[in-house]
Formats: C-alpha cells, structure tokens, sequence
C-alpha cells in the first residue's frame, strides 16, 4: 500500500522574538502541514487549486503564496478543502504547531532539528502505516544543515524506532510547479493564522478536518 505525502511549513526559524513578527521580529509560531493523499486521490486537490484559480481570475505564470492572497480568497481555499475532506476521508489533513517561545537557548542553536524533529513526530506514525511513502516537500522547507538529512533521518526511524519496512521515496519539488504543495501551503497558512494571529474565519472551517499536534 502506497500514499502520498506532501509538505511545507509557515512562519520561520528565526528567533527575533522581541520585536513584533512582520515588524522585524520573527514569527511566534513554526507550523509545518502535510497532505496525505492516496495514490488514486492524488488530483483532488491539485483540482481544488485549480478550481481556485479560475475562480479568482489569477494567472497561472506565478504561484500564489497563502501570504498574498486576500481574505476572500483565504476563506474561499478554507471552505472548499473542508468539502474535499468530506467528500474524500481518505485524504488526511495533518499539522504541528511549536510555540517557539518555549524553546531553550541550546535548541535555538540548530533549528533545523527543531524542524526535522516536528516532521517526525508529525508523520512518523503516518508513514509506518504504508508500505510506500512517496514524500513531497517543498526544497525550500528541507533543511541541510543538521548532520543527516531530513530523509534519511525519516527512513532511519521508520526502520528502527517504529520497526516498519517502509520504503521512503523523497522528491522535493517547487511548489511553483506542484499544485499538491500549494494546497499545502495554503493549510500550513491557514493553522498558522489560528495560531500566530488568533484569527478563527479561516480555521472555523477546516478544524475539524486537520488533524493537529503541538509541540
């Protein structure tokens, strides 16, 4: 049994805490989301974004970021993916929030681990469940900093902490060329609204769908 696991994240890893986030303060928050999708379901919400698309008249040269999108459109993303889920249970909605303000000073030092550590416990379970993981994150969310990366870090787990034989298959893309990463992009803006703005229009529709950890 095989899936598809798409990634991406919101806010950042700075640690600007004293100044407001936006004002030159770093975010507050560090979410990272994740869809998965089974094989046969893997162009339902590449439609919905593209359903989008059209609906809002944008053009297609560029990727539209959760950061530029207006709150009608927002809202728009939001309730249209809570009725994918309805319609498509087997799609799995997944996310992690860490209140970066609890870190301590020697986590602060490798914020990549932070990052890789939250991907793990976000879908270490998930991944175990299948024979296959095809993982898709965005290259821009890998970090390459840590001493083993991001795959083989998962891969490792997965054989000897959860005692699977998943075979993980990672293949970052450019959420520019993948309508998969920016459904997810636009999930990982929606938890981090709720989270770093306290703003609920958004989340309202889709908490009952994401499936949500914290840190």
């Amino acid at each position: 049994m095989a899936t598809h696991i798409y990634l991406d994240e919101s806010g950042d890893l700075g640690w600007a805490l004293e100044a407001p986030y936006t004002q030159g303060g770093s975010s507050r928050y560090l979410i990272i989301a994740a869809c998965v999708v089974p094989p046969a379901l893997d162009h339902k919400p590449e439609r919905q974004i593209r359903h989008l698309y059209k609906q809002r008249k944008w053009g297609t040269k560029s990727e539209k970021k959760w950061s530029l999108m207006s709150p009608q459109a927002r809202t728009a993303f939001a309730k249209e993916a809570a009725q994918l889920i309805l319609a498509n249970p087997q799609i799995e909605l997944h996310a992690i929030a860490v209140d970066k303000r609890h870190m301590p000073e020697h986590v602060r030092t490798d914020a990549n681990k932070l990052y890789n550590y939250m991907v793990k416990c976000l879908l270490l379970d998930v991944m175990a469940k299948h024979d296959t993981v095809h993982f898709v994150p965005d290259p821009r969310s890998v970090k390459t900093q840590s001493g083993n990366s991001l795959h083989d870090y998962l891969q490792t787990e997965l054989w000897f902490t959860k005692q699977a034989a998943t075979k993980l298959i990672t293949a970052p893309q450019d959420s520019r060329h993948c309508l998969n990463l920016q459904f997810t992009d636009m999930l990982a803006g929606v938890v981090q609204s709720h989270f770093e703005f306290g703003l609920l229009q958004h989340w309202q529709y889709l908490q009952a769908h994401v499936r949500l950890q914290s840190l």
